[in-house]
């Protein structure tokens, strides 16, 4: 199921196939992954899917989600996910032309913790 609702991100299908290719979808595909990723699969999932990956093993797989859990990352905005695909070979978001694409938060259906932490952080930038 958990990959099902992820496939319902252009991006996230994208991300998907790559790994199951054993593609090395590079550094930030990966981080964009888990930081989606993590919301929708157990961390054991999240840890076997990061595996797919040729140019990562189990322990840099560990690693990665203890970072993005520990830190409590919110999935990334499409701006942020067109920068980090500058800084690599490849290609995260897959239609990076179409305004729309590559935007999860339109996609995907979060928990309502994530959507609580983003409001909270906008507030507390306003009042500083």
């Amino acid at each position: 199921m958990a990959v099902e609702d992820l496939r319902k991100s252009e991006m996230m299908a994208h991300l998907l196939d790559a790994l199951d290719k054993g593609q090395d979808i590079g550094h930030y595909g990966r981080l964009t992954f888990a930081m989606i990723a993590r919301h929708f699969m157990s961390e054991d999932e999240l840890i076997q899917h990061l595996q797919k990956d040729t140019d990562f093993n189990e322990t840099d797989a560990k690693a990665l989600v203890q970072q993005v859990q520990g830190k409590d990352y919110n999935p990334p905005k499409r701006d942020r996910i067109l920068d980090w695909q500058k800084q690599q070979d490849f290609p995260i978001c897959p239609n990076s032309e179409d305004p729309d694409a590559c935007n999860v938060y339109r996609d995907l259906q979060f928990p309502e913790h994530v959507y609580e932490h983003i409001s909270s952080y906008y507030e507390q930038k306003a009042t500083s």
